[in-house]
């Protein structure tokens, strides 16, 4: 975070299972965590690193990190292209030329919102300003 590099987490299935919720999503805000791209997600995980303003990202079916072989040192680029839609693919690059496409888990409308806004948090505020 003091370099002003931004951090992913790159995960494998059912990304926060057992997790305490809301509070699982909230240490990697508070880490300057940007996205996440699991294989799969715990359901309200998913909704919780969203409401966080964290983009999740899933691997398409039998992929992950050891297909492609990444060992966390990479570099990665996201490009959502120009707009967001539900459930788009995203093609993530890394610094050593690997590409690959995952589905970005932003699965309804309201939910593209929340992440535009940062999170749930700020849409709700912004929401109450304009008022």
């Amino acid at each position: 975070m003091e370099a002003g590099t931004q951090t992913i987490i790159v995960a494998g299935k059912e990304y926060g299972s057992g997790s305490s919720r809301d509070w699982a999503a909230k240490g990697p805000k508070l880490q300057g965590v940007k996205a996440v791209i699991a294989e799969s997600y715990e359901r309200i995980h998913r909704s919780n690193l969203l409401g966080m303003g964290i983009l999740p990202l899933q691997f398409k079916d039998g992929e992950g990190a050891e297909k492609f072989g990444l060992t966390g040192s990479e570099t990665f680029t996201i490009d959502t292209g120009s707009a967001l839609k539900v459930n788009q693919d995203v093609t993530i690059t890394t610094g050593c030329g690997k590409t690959f496409t995952c589905t970005c888990r932003l699965d309804t409308e309201p939910e593209i919102a929340y992440y535009k806004n940062g999170g749930i948090l700020n849409y709700v505020l912004r929401q109450l300003v304009s008022a």
